[in-house]
């Protein structure tokens, strides 16, 4: 195999198992939430939750998504910040669990709040914080909603049924 043939295969081995480790992540995630929602009574949102896992971000496979969302060849330094801008609007924008899809996390049906709940919790374990501390420091100002609103309240119902509790300072009992 020729050595640029060879480079080429490389690249797209390494983003497709970064990008499958992700999917992955997340389907298991809506899995588990999903199994969760149906014992607690909501059996139609936890199926449609399972069903959306095993699509979740499939977009990323081509396009504008599969040259500027995953590790790629380095271009133009301008020209590749507009292409990254490009494929996050249209990975945003084409892809439910994203509030940028319903114009706010407030307009978001409930199967897709709880599916980009999974998504976050997917992506604080690959980069190792804390989903919780996240959603509070950082999600709230982003997408303009606070521990008041109907949303946080559902995102956070969502994390206590995916996520175990946080170990507690037995020190200080």
């Amino acid at each position: 195999m020729k050595k640029s043939l060879r480079i080429k295969a490389e690249r797209t081995m390494e983003k497709i198992r970064a990008l499958t480790r992700h999917i992955r992540n997340v389907e298991d995630s809506c899995l588990l939430l999903g199994e969760n929602l149906v014992s607690s009574g909501e059996v139609e949102l936890g199926q449609h939750l399972i069903a959306n896992g095993f699509v979740h971000d499939a977009s990323k496979f081509f396009g504008i998504e599969w040259d500027q969302l995953v590790i790629g060849p380095p271009t133009k330094e301008d020209e590749a910040k507009l292409k990254l801008k490009m494929a996050v609007v249209h990975h945003n924008s084409t892809n439910k669990h994203h509030p940028e899809a319903w114009n706010g996390i407030k307009n978001m049906p409930s199967v897709y709040v709880a599916e980009m709940v999974c998504d976050w919790k997917a992506r604080s374990e690959e980069f190792g914080t804390s989903l919780r501390e996240w959603v509070d420091n950082s999600a709230t100002k982003r997408w303009g909603f606070n521990a008041n609103d109907d949303v946080y309240k559902e995102i956070m119902k969502y994390i206590d049924m995916l996520c175990q509790t946080p170990f507690r300072n037995v020190a200080q009992e």
